[in-house]
């Protein structure tokens, strides 16, 4: 098996590639670019946003973050549980992989989730037997037995760790399981957490087939566990077309994870919900006739409208032909929530800090940054500082209202 080590937004060294690992590779789940620089098969890899390992056909490819690991795992933990993280005591040392890392932090969380005994519920079984339990089913019994007393069509709920919760969570330890660990206390952790799992039965999930669960009081234990299982479910599989190649991955968006990260961040900080704090909210438009929908990363809305609009961006984005397009993306959100201003957050080390005064639009572009190198408390700090400027925005609403904003 080859192995190769790449960070984020990187290019690798000319490298042989087969075909089929060029088509592997480039397939558009993957989201990077291979490029060939001759006849012979060399080629040159380029990475983006994602971050984790890919195993194709005797090629194993890990990309790792530009950030610590253990500063990655913090934002996603928060992100998912913003308490769960102070109890986290994974140890991450300096030659861990992006995969070496997921595992004992997956494995504490389904821990935590069934210290207590797997989640049961009522799961529904119809079934032909030869002995009455539960309901009869009179009209498959007319139409399948043709009125014979037995065998008897019956309905019944049986209460049982056979759910969708638990499937979700033994699939995603199968899953980590096959991929190429170096870390046998990594592989026996996962066996004997996966050992608690008996009488679940074992699902073999595709990304674009992942069940929704309703959290509830009953479930909302599991919530941590569920979303990461679902990452690692979501970004297992290389699809090329409708086609499942014989390949693994598990990958991680940068991007998605420090928003996510951010907007949840923002949102305990400000003490708000996630109704007054939405992330990704669909309720303004650009245009009169509602056909230019915006949303925005971070919005506050509170007493029928807008009172604070923003971005989050890991990467700055660069759009050929297009220079600035974040401060564009941000412009068109202040016109449209009819605000005098809005803040670009981008992770430390893409723009400096700043303001952009747009006197045509009577608008003030604030450009600012968190850092994600130091401790999560000098993280959280960075957060409280960026909540404050929030606050002052959001005291400051015009009181008219755009022609362009929806409820």
């Amino acid at each position: 098996m080859q192995w190769i080590t790449l960070n984020e937004y990187s290019a690798s060294e000319p490298i042989q590639l087969t075909d089929r690992q060029v088509s592997q590779l480039g397939a558009p789940d993957i989201g990077m670019q291979i490029e060939a620089i001759d006849s012979r098969g060399a080629c040159v890899i380029r990475t983006g946003s994602s971050v984790g390992v890919v195993c194709v056909d005797g090629l194993t490819l890990e990309i790792r973050p530009k950030i610590p690991l253990d500063r990655l795992f913090f934002m996603l933990v928060y992100a998912m549980d913003p308490r769960a993280w102070r109890h986290d005591e994974t140890v991450f040392t300096p030659e861990m992989t992006v995969l070496e890392s997921i595992v004992p932090a997956f494995v504490r969380l389904v821990s935590r989730a069934t210290y207590r005994g797997l989640l049961q519920g009522y799961v529904r079984h119809e079934e032909t037997s030869a002995a009455l339990r539960g309901r009869l089913q009179v009209g498959k019994q007319m139409t399948r037995q043709r009125g014979l007393p037995l065998p008897v069509e019956i309905a019944y709920d049986d209460y049982t760790p056979d759910i969708t919760e638990n499937r979700l969570l033994l699939a995603a330890l199968a899953r980590l399981s096959r991929l190429p660990l170096r870390s046998l206390r990594s592989m026996r952790a996962l066996r004997e957490v996966g050992a608690a799992f008996q009488g679940v039965t074992h699902e073999a999930y595709r990304p674009a087939d992942l069940p929704e669960i309703a959290v509830t009081r009953l479930n909302e234990h599991y919530t941590p566990a569920l979303e990461l299982a679902r990452l690692i479910l979501s970004n297992s599989t290389i699809e090329l077309g409708q086609a499942v190649v014989p390949g693994v991955t598990l990958l991680v968006d940068m991007n998605q994870i420090f928003e996510c990260f951010l907007h949840r961040a923002l949102r305990e900080s400000l003490k708000l919900d996630g109704r007054q704090f939405p992330r990704g909210d669909k309720r303004l438009f650009l245009d009169d006739r509602r056909r230019i929908k915006l949303e925005p990363d971070l919005s506050w809305w509170g007493e029928g409208r807008c009172r604070f609009v923003g971005d989050a961006k890991y990467k700055r984005i660069k759009v050929s032909g297009v220079p600035n397009a974040d401060l564009y993306q941000l412009l068109a959100y202040t016109l449209a929530a009819g605000l005098d201003a809005g803040i670009l957050i981008y992770a430390a080390g893409e723009s400096e800090p700043t303001r952009h005064k747009v006197p045509m639009a009577g608008k003030t572009l604030i450009v600012d940054s968190v850092g994600l190198h130091g401790e999560p408390v000098q993280i959280l700090r960075e957060i409280d500082r960026l909540a404050c400027a929030i606050r002052g925005l959001a005291k400051h609403v015009p009181t008219t209202r755009p022609t362009a904003f929806s409820n």
